[in-house]
């Protein structure tokens, strides 16, 4: 399954997905139709057959809201107008809450905010987990609904709850990750040269959170906070013109496979959020090949991925040092921020 951008008119409203839309919501149907008639456009995800698994619509407003207590005053935001999936256990949720985040940032406003029934408890705690916080309540024909928001542009310290901003401040690392594994780990730096097929509904693709394999040397020295910079080795030419700079991400922990106590710990530690497979993963727990794991959010798609040569040339990276994991600046990674054309809110300090 892939998540696109489809206009409403090509989505069968009588898929059963949106019954429980229905049920919540008086009209959804007149309104559902109406976006249709405005070629009004949602992310879309699908299964195999063709059938919705997961819904998002995103607003782009300027005004004010009465019928929010307390009032929402007048001000440049993104309503989240449908946010619905079928959850079954890869992730999809947080793949919504990382597309909604970048489409606002894209549209150049940093507060979102979403109305939701309290029976939808899972879905709100995702919302807390990663920044939104209960504001009030809107009342309407269809009951009481709780108002959340987020503000982009501060972490306060938070990895989560201030995602997706890295802070500048911190230790800056390059961090190297072979193609074969680079777009299953990260679908949002899929290059345009890459089959949209190459990303699948599984949780290591789907996740904000994800999880690195290795034996370089050095890499224990990484810290909570502390910022990778994604760096997708080249294929098919000279690495100076096929080797990039995909994403921004920040370290929550990294451990030693020997701390965990068993296998069983090892897989359910690394199994939802790791490219290897079950098998795979048994593999590596008993040979030790890949003994430091690294536990990091992905926070920013560059929009732009500049070449090894412009990383060279232009950021000031040390050609003859080893790209598999090396430190960098602050004024590296801005610059690389600036190459990738990011929204300079993302970078904090």
């Amino acid at each position: 399954m892939d998540l696109r951008y489809e206009k409403f008119s090509s989505v069968n409203l009588n898929d059963n997905f949106f019954d429980s839309l229905r049920a919540d919501y008086d009209g959804f149907d007149n309104w559902f139709n109406s976006k249709s008639a405005e070629d009004a456009e949602a992310y879309v995800i699908r299964n195999d057959k063709g059938g919705v698994e997961g819904f998002l619509y995103l607003k782009l407003e300027d005004e004010a809201h009465t019928d929010i207590t307390p009032n929402l005053s007048k001000a440049k935001r993104v309503k989240v107008g449908t946010l619905k999936i079928n959850a079954h256990g890869t992730r999809l949720g947080q793949r919504f809450i990382k597309k909604m985040l970048d489409w606002a940032v894209n549209n150049n406003t940093k507060e979102l905010y979403v109305t939701v029934f309290e029976k939808h408890a899972p879905l709100i705690a995702l919302l807390e987990r990663y920044g939104f916080a209960k504001y009030g309540i809107k009342k309407s024909r269809n009951g009481d609904e709780l108002v959340l928001i987020k503000t982009i542009g501060h972490n306060g310290g938070d990895i989560l709850k201030g995602y997706p901003v890295v802070d500048a401040s911190r230790n800056v690392y390059l961090l190297s990750i072979y193609p074969k594994f680079h777009t299953k780990l990260f679908p949002d730096s899929r290059l345009s040269t890459e089959s949209p097929d190459i990303v699948q509904d599984v949780s290591s693709s789907n996740s904000i959170h994800k999880i690195y394999l290795c034996n370089m040397c050095n890499v224990e020295n990484l810290k909570p906070n502390d910022i990778i910079v994604i760096y997708r080795t080249g294929e098919g030419g000279s690495a100076e013109y096929t080797s990039v700079a995909t994403s921004l991400c920040v370290v929550e922990e990294v451990r030693r496979i020997q701390e965990f106590r068993n296998e069983q710990e090892f897989l359910e530690y690394a199994l939802p959020y790791s490219v290897f497979s079950a098998a795979e993963l048994k593999g590596l727990w008993a040979t030790k090949r890949y003994p430091i794991i690294i536990r990091f959010t992905y926070n920013v798609s560059l929009n732009k991925r500049p070449i090894r040569k412009l990383l060279i040339d232009d950021v000031g990276i040390d050609r003859d040092a080893y790209p598999g994991f090396m430190k960098l600046d602050a004024a590296k990674l801005k610059r690389i921020a600036q190459l990738g054309n990011v929204d300079e809110s993302l970078i904090i300090n």
